[in-house]
This record gives C-alpha cells, structure tokens and sequence, in this order.
C-alpha cells in the first residue's frame, strides 16, 4: 500500500496521507510501515538546505522505532484494538513526515523552504507530538519484546512528547537576510551582493543552473496561486522570483549558464496561426478578447486586462497614451459576438482562452514593489552588458533577457525602457550563431509589447530582422525572425512598411520551401498577417507565394501547417490575380484533395473559400473542372449538415453557382449571376 502515497505531482506542503483502512491485515500495515519508516531514514544521505536539526532529530526517532517494528514483524502478538490504533495513526504521520522531507529536499525549493521555515518547523513539531499521542495507547508490556527495546520505544515516546523542534538560528538569519534585501529593492536600493550571495551559499545555490530552477518553481507557485484564485501569497513569491533573477543575472557568471533551447520558434505554433484576427486581440494582453469593453478614448481592451491596468492607478488610455475622462468600462456587445462566432466556427474554446488572458494579464503589473526594482535593476545591467561585455557576457545577457520577457509583459516593458532593443539589434550581424540566436529570440519576446515593436521599426529593425531571416547562421535564427515579422506587423503603418521592401516576401517564401515545419508556419503565417494589407497580395503574388504553397500543401501531412497554407490562398483568391496564380499553379486538384482528407474543420472551410473564388473570378474553366468532379457535390452537401453557419453559406454559395452551371451549361452564367447572390467569404 505504501506505493499510493509516493506522489511527484503533490504540490509543495500538503499532505494528502490516508489512513488505513479498518479491515486491513495487521501484518500488512506493519510491513507497510516498516516500509514507510526505511524510506524516512534513507533521507540521513540528503542534503537539507534548511530544517537540519529538526530533521535529524526526526529521522533519528523514526530509526528507532523503526528497530522496534521490525523486532515484532516476525512474532506478531495477538492483536488488540490499542495496537491497531496505534500502527494506523502512526502510518499516517509517517506518510506526513516524508511528504515534509520531501519538501525540504525537492529541487528548486529551497528558498521557498527558508521563507516558510516558521511553519515547518511548526509542521515538525505538530507531527512528532502526533507520534507521541500515538505511542501513548502501545500496550508495550503486552508485546513480546525485549526490555532494551522496550526502554527505546519509552523514550522516543517522552522524547516526543517534550520535543520542542523550534526554528533553527542559521536558517532565522538567512530568513532576515533575504527580508532586508526585498526591504532594500522595495525601497530603491540596490543590494550589496555580498548579503545575497551569503543567502544562497547558504542553501548551496552555487551555479546558474541550480538558480534557475528556484526561479522556475517559485513561478510554478505564482501560477498555481492565480489559477486558485488564491493570491495571498503572490507577493512573497513574486518578490523572491525578483530577488533569484537578479541574482542569476548578475552573480553568476557561469561560461555553461544553460542549453540554449530551440524552443522559440516551436513556443509560437499556437501563438502564430492564421485563426486570430488582429482586431480581435486586445492591445494589452495580445491575446483573444474574451469581454472586450470600450474606454472614453474608443479603444476596445478585454475587461479583466484593463481592469488591473486601472487598479494600478494608471488613468491613461494604454495605446493612445490620452488621460481616461473616465473609468467607465462600456461593453462592446457587437465585437464579443463576434468573437464568440468566429471561436464557434474555427473550433476555438472561449474558456481556455478566458484563462490564458487572466494568465497573461495578471503579468502586466509586478507581483510586488520589491520585484518590480528587482527587474529594473538587472533589466539595466543586462542593458549595459549588451553594449560593453566581452562576448560571453553579451550572449549571456541576451539569454537573460530572453528568460524574463518569456511569459512576463511587465518584464517586457522594463527591459525596453532599459534600451535593450537597440542593443540586441545591433548584435544580430554577429558572426557567432549562439549571439545571434539568443538576440533574435530575446527580440522576440519583446516585438510582443506594443512599445516593443515601435522601438524595433524606430532603430531601423525591420532592415536588420529581414537580414536574419535571409541569411541567419542557423535555421532556427530564420524562423525566429519570421515569426517577429508578424507580430511587428500588426499595426496597419507597419505593414505597410514591412510589404514595401522588397526582400521580406520571397525571404518569407523561401522559407516556406526550405524551413523546418515550424519555420514553414511561422512564414505562412506572417505572409498572412502582411496580406491584411490588400497592397501586398501583389507583392506576395510576385515572389511566388502561390506555388510554393501549392507544393507544401501536396507534400505535407501535417493538419495545422495546411490549414494555415489554405488560409494565405483563401485570402490571395479574393483578388481575380490571386485566382488565376492558383489554376497556374495547377492547384484545384491539390485543393479538392485537401477538401477531401484534411481533418481541420477550418481547413475544409478555407477550400471551400477558395472554390468559390474560383469560380467568381476565373469563370467556365473552372466551373467544368468543379461538376466533373463526382465527388465534390457529397463533400459540399455533408459540410450542409455538418459545417459551421459560416461554412455553410459559402458551402450554399458554391453549390448554387454549379448547380446554375450544369443548367445553363454556358461560360456566361458567373457574369450573369446577380451578385447579392455571392456572400463575402471573408
């Protein structure tokens, strides 16, 4: 039974033990405590960074009484009630005890550990004193035991009784330690590092790595506390992940300070696909508006993003920059609509959604004073690291900033004040690919923020990302950089830019046809968010988007890189050139395939969208290709049934048009079709 209680998915300092049941064999809890009480002495060969005395002690007690069950296993006694209560109270507060040394030994946890140190030792105490109660009911004289062993168990139990288990003096200065530095942050003063640097001696943080994952679990904590709704300890928590990451970027000067992952590119395939509608993000968060509200300067935000805007005391509008005459939020009924139509049609959750911007938004604002001048402080070291380190301390600045502004918009902003964005830009000419790659992805994270993107086009950006995506020294530096073009082009002004030079569009195609998948996606997809420019269709059609498409959309299997392929050629067949590249590209038959097998109900819907364009723009040739084929009229009739209403009225569109075809059996009929008759599939 003792396998139920090795839990790694136990969140820190709960104790989910189970009390044994009332019918369960004797012999079977003994074994199992016996099996209980080896797995709480096996922790004698752990380090504890914290809680040492108490720990000891409790381990030493178990040891003990581990001699005595193991002594009786083999000659149990007629079993009483008394002894049964007994086993089963103390197999529940062994289970306690080894979540507790679990605890203090789970990796990242250490500081977390040292801050909660009251109550762990509190903990301690309240568990071995639950052991002495136990001991108390033992009919000792009653078991078959030796007098020696009898006397052992008689102390533990007295033992237990007066232990005081109280907070040990190393690890209460340490605790005062680490409360003077937030004191000194929240106060605007820069530590003296070498107080902090005594805190994590301390608890035997000596390398970057090791002070990573203390940073990672407290974030783990935050996230945990915001999705419970529960945020009492959200400012502790936050101020300790300010005070470990300035510590990691400013004490450790490590040459291995972590592997440089591939992942920004893959972290944006869900982020970067042709389903989000610019206008439907708000301007804080970036993300789908769930309850999108209208301020008194216009501008729409989702309601749970500017409410903690305002709540911070911030009276101006966060995209104009105008004073707020009011702080009355209007909610714009007509955009949620939509917005709730269009996560309807493309299969979107409006719950996860709703949940991911709570996530986001919460991270507009700092978690506490102290982490705020925590990040200000290194978003300034880092700054300066940029401009004047040797190139080891350039790389490992840019990897530091990639590290804040991952998921952290607040974060974001401060390192943009600190005027890293020029400095990682002027380093992406590097000759060194591990430079350029912590730089182009650091930029990244930072084109997310609105202010982010006005400084990338301001210093002349655009040029310097365009060079990367052509020519970076490694694939991922490309589609890193693809995946920047689309989030600077978000803003109308900057689209147009972006499409007006003339590299960006067959750099982006080429990537389409020599990309890893995730390259492939990000290109598509920004060539997507440039197309919201009807200006660069030209330009798009120009550099060969069309049969490039084509032939990824003939050789991939992959759902979500078709569907986002299917969505640029929706958008070019709008146009009549869009139309007649894509039959010069000899694409209807790969497009009824696709019609055919994909199993993206967006992707079906983008093929019917660009069926009927087709056949409004190109006219007979089409239409008589389109009735040949047999199996295309069951395709329609099912999405008649099984589609969403959008796709059903262009799936009713496109059926109309061929049955009128088959009619009147002329090339004249698109021409003479009224055109209230052709909705806007857009």
């Amino acid at each position: 039974m003792i396998q139920r209680f090795d839990r790694n998915d136990r969140r820190i300092l709960t104790f989910p033990a189970v009390h044994p049941c009332e019918n369960i064999s004797p012999a079977t809890l003994l074994d199992s405590l016996i099996t209980l009480s080896r797995n709480i002495c096996n922790f004698k060969s752990k380090f504890f960074a914290t809680q040492r005395k108490n720990v000891r002690e409790t381990i030493r007690q178990v040891g003990i009484l581990l001699i005595f069950f193991e002594e009786i296993r083999d000659n149990l006694p007629s079993i009483r009630d008394s002894i049964i209560l007994c086993f089963a109270e103390l197999h529940t507060t062994f289970q306690k005890l080894k979540f507790l040394l679990d605890d203090c030994t789970r990796e990242g946890a250490r500081t977390w550990m040292l801050m909660k140190s009251h109550s762990v030792a509190s903990q301690f105490r309240a568990l071995i004193r639950t052991v002495a109660t136990a001991l108390d009911v033992l009919p000792l004289n009653s078991l078959n035991i030796s007098r020696e062993i009898k006397e052992l168990v008689i102390m533990v139990a007295n033992q237990a009784q007066r232990a005081k288990m109280e907070l040990d003096p190393e690890d209460e200065d340490a605790m005062k330690r680490v409360i003077l530095i937030m004191n000194q942050f929240e106060n605007k003063f820069e530590p003296d590092t070498c107080i902090s640097k005594k805190v994590l001696d301390y608890l035997n943080i000596t390398t970057w790595a090791q002070c990573h994952k203390e940073t990672k679990f407290l974030e783990e904590e935050i996230n945990f506390e915001c999705s419970e709704n529960y945020e009492r300890e959200v400012p502790m928590l936050s101020s300790l992940v300010g005070f470990l990451s300035y510590c990691r970027g400013i004490l450790f000067e490590d040459s291995v300070y972590g592997n440089t992952d591939q992942s920004d590119g893959a972290s944006n395939l869900e982020a970067l696909t042709c389903l989000n509608p610019e206008d439907f993000r708000c301007p804080i968060s970036l993300e789908l508006m769930t309850d999108p509200v209208t301020v008194s300067t216009g501008q729409t935000y989702d309601r749970v993003s500017i409410q903690r805007w305002l709540k911070s005391g911030n009276l101006l509008c966060p995209k104009t920059g105008e004073i707020l005459q009011s702080t009355e939020l209007l909610p714009n009924s007509t955009l949620r609509k939509l917005i709730q139509q269009f996560c309807a049609d493309n299969g979107i959750s409006l719950a996860k959604s709703r949940k991911k911007n709570r996530d986001i938004s919460r991270t507009i604002l700092p978690g506490s004073p102290a982490a705020a001048e925590a990040i200000k402080f290194l978003s300034e070291f880092l700054a300066s690291r940029l401009y004047f380190g040797s190139d080891q301390q350039i790389i490992k600045a840019a990897y530091e900033i990639r590290l804040l502004a991952k998921s952290n918009i607040f974060n974001r902003s401060v390192l943009i004040e600190a005027a890293s964005i020029p400095a990682l830009l002027q380093i992406l000419n590097t000759n060194d690919p591990i430079m350029q790659e912590n730089s182009i992805s650091a930029l990244l994270k930072l084109s997310k923020h609105s202010n982010g993107k006005k400084v990338i086009m301001e210093n002349g950006g655009l040029k310097l990302i365009i060079s990367v995506l052509k020519d970076g020294l490694k694939v991922e530096a490309k589609q890193i950089a693809a995946a920047i073009i689309f989030y600077i082009s978000s803003p109308r002004e900057y689209r147009k830019a972006i499409g007006e030079n003339p590299e960006v569009f067959p750099a982006l195609v080429e990537l389409i046809k020599d990309g890893t998948s995730c390259g492939k996606k990000n290109a598509i997809v920004a060539i997507f968010g440039l197309l919201l420019s009807h200006r660069n269709h030209e330009r798009a059609l120009g550099a060969g988007t069309v049969p490039a498409l084509v032939d990824l959309l003939a050789s991939s299997d992959k759902v979500e890189l078709n569907t986002d392929a299917l969505a640029v050629l929706a958008s070019l067949a709008e146009k009549t050139e869009g139309s007649f590249a894509i039959l010069e590209a000899s694409a209807l038959p790969v497009i009824l395939s696709q019609l055919q097998n994909i199993t993206s109900r967006a992707g079906k819907e983008y093929c019917v969208s660009i069926l009927l364009y087709l056949c409004i723009n190109c006219g007979a040739e089409v239409l008589a290709a389109l009735v040949r084929e047999q199996a295309l009229m069951p395709l329609l009739y099912s999405l008649l049934t099984e589609g969403t209403s959008q796709a059903k009225k262009r799936t009713r569109s496109l059926i109309k048009i061929l049955q009128k075809f088959c009619e009147t059996s002329t090339s004249r009929f698109v021409s003479e079709v009224p055109q209230e008759q052709f909705i806007d599939v857009r």
